[in-house]
């Protein structure tokens, strides 16, 4: 086995093993109500977009006394999908809930995990994200029509950094290529394990152009170091002076939706008191300003209806895999 393959292989594992033993310590002291303690899982490291929800999140509760004691612990790698298997396997805990969204089920799909959102409780869906098309300040692409049209000409030649394989990051590039008559199979997509490194990318001039949460491009946006082209939603968001895709004469929009579900098997009074308590820690001003600042739209829905969305959000994003011959 390559020598790299091998030490990222360890090192996935490793953490793994650690978050694994963390979250068997958060056992201890176990009582019937999760508002005594409670553990969000983020299937990301510290500092990503999953990560930054669970830690805002854990600000809120704590900060408006929903719960007596908020313990993140990050369970990376994989697209999620290993934070998710953990939490799959701890069956009837009440005490736990992991932060999921769009990118996980992607990797799923990818990945073939045997593990998906299907094996979990649903609770809620609290927020949507979007992404942003950057290139280096120093691009000679002044507007998504100047990038599109260099792209189809050689898209080979045009690199673009983004999240893992399966994230909204690659299946947006995916989206974008078919609706400008790119085979998606010629794109040259760099997938990383977050935006930082998508960055690092772009201002060394790997990648010619990127695509990922824009709460990960913002910092280089405001200090001039990257250019933002074009924004994945579907309309203009406030406070963001960058075009849509549409706007911009692309007919494309994609959200990243974020969200908490439980561990199978938990009983209903359970459920509905991390309903309850999720819906108390949405209607705080600290989570209002937790929107504000980081550009999400409230998206709000749970138990129920949260499970039919996520049934027919992985057809969708299957069928998009299946149709960019991903």
């Amino acid at each position: 086995m390559n020598r790299r393959i091998l030490a990222v292989a360890l090192g996935v594992v490793t953490v793994a093993l650690f978050a694994s033993a963390a979250l068997d310590a958060s056992r201890a002291g176990t009582v019937a109500n999760p508002r005594t303690k409670l553990t969000l899982v983020a299937p990301a490291a510290p500092g990503g977009g999953w990560d930054s929800f669970a830690r805002e999140s854990q600000h809120a509760m704590r900060d408006n006394g929903v719960v007596n004691m908020v313990q993140v612990v990050n369970a990376p790698g994989a697209a999620g999908t290993i934070g998710l298997s953990q939490v799959v396997r701890m069956h009837d805990r009440h005490d736990v809930m992991l932060v999921t969204g769009s990118v996980m089920i992607g990797g799923t799909i990818l990945s073939g995990s045997g593990d998906t959102l299907a094996d979990t409780t649903p609770i809620a869906r609290l927020a949507d994200d979007y992404n942003v098309l950057v290139v280096p300040a120093d691009s000679p692409f002044q507007s998504l029509g100047d990038f599109l049209a260099a792209w189809a000409r050689d898209p080979g030649g045009h690199a673009i950094a983004g999240g893992s394989l399966g994230s909204i990051d690659h299946l947006l590039t995916g989206l974008l290529a078919q609706s400008s008559n790119i085979d998606p199979q010629a794109v040259n997509y760099l997938a990383y394990a977050g935006g930082g490194e998508a960055v690092t990318s772009l201002l060394s001039h790997t990648a010619v152009a990127g695509i990922s949460g824009y709460n990960d491009f913002r910092d280089q946006i405001e200090a001039g170091a990257l250019r933002a082209l074009a924004l994945s939603a579907a309309e203009p968001l406030p406070d963001v002076d960058i075009p849509t895709f549409r706007q911009a004469g692309t007919d494309v929009a994609m959200s990243n939706w974020r969200g908490l579900v439980a561990p199978p098997g938990i009983d209903a009074e359970t459920r509905a008191e991390l309903i309850a308590i999720v819906e108390e820690y949405r209607d705080t001003d600290e989570w209002r300003d937790t929107l504000r600042r980081n550009n999400w739209t409230d998206e709000y829905m749970s138990g129920d209806e949260f499970e039919a969305f996520l049934a027919t959000e992985s057809d969708r994003i299957r069928t998009i895999i299946e149709e960019l011959g991903l």
